[in-house]
């Protein structure tokens, strides 16, 4: 059982590997809010443009709009008096930046609801996500179902050559897997199949 916080902002983050439905907890989050009628506003990287530029996708399709931003410096100022729920989307692709804006925001009473990766394709922490997950209220971790094996699947494993710690993709690029069936270098699609 969780408390709910009264008359305080928090932050809440939702973290997982790829495919395991972040971005679709989020938009429920949103959603819930706005059925309350409270004031929402969310962001995202303007680098993903994977499905939609200004709208935040999931990969079973359900969209919300949403502002692009090169930078979380940018949101302080989008976010008014009147706004209840900030949301941010691929947290990841933030710099440290975006730690100090939602602790600013949360301080200043907003609910604040961040969804990105945990850990990159080699398995490392991702970005802020290890500051944010240490400031936040409350925590939820998404599981995967890997693509090998059926297990639960934390991980993302690389399917493209890029050895980038940034490369924006979905199914051309990654794929959910277990700890056993993952492995921390790219692995073209096809490969490593559990007999």
């Amino acid at each position: 059982m969780h408390l709910q916080p009264v008359n305080t902002g928090w932050i809440e983050v939702i973290c997982g590997s790829m495919f395991s439905g972040k971005t679709e907890e989020l938009i429920r989050r949103l959603r819930r809010a706005q059925i309350a009628r409270q004031k929402v506003v969310i962001f995202k990287p303007a680098i993903d443009t994977r499905y939609h530029a200004e709208q935040i996708v999931s990969h079973s399709d359900q969209r919300m709009e949403s502002i692009p931003i090169a930078s979380a410096r940018e949101i302080p100022a989008r976010v008014g008096a009147d706004i209840k729920v900030v949301g941010v989307d691929e947290a990841q692709f933030f710099g440290p930046e975006v730690v100090e804006v939602c602790e600013a925001l949360a301080n200043r009473g907003v609910r604040v609801i961040v969804a990105g990766l945990d850990q990159d394709f080699r398995g490392q922490p991702f970005g802020p996500m290890p500051q944010l997950l240490a400031v936040a209220e409350f925590i939820t971790k998404n599981m995967a179902i890997c693509v090998r094996c059926g297990n639960p699947a934390n991980r993302s494993q690389r399917i493209s050559p890029s050895k980038d710690q940034l490369l924006v993709g979905a199914a051309d690029s990654y794929e959910a897997r277990c700890r056993h069936c993952w492995r921390p270098e790219p692995e073209p699609a096809g490969e490593g199949k559990q007999a």
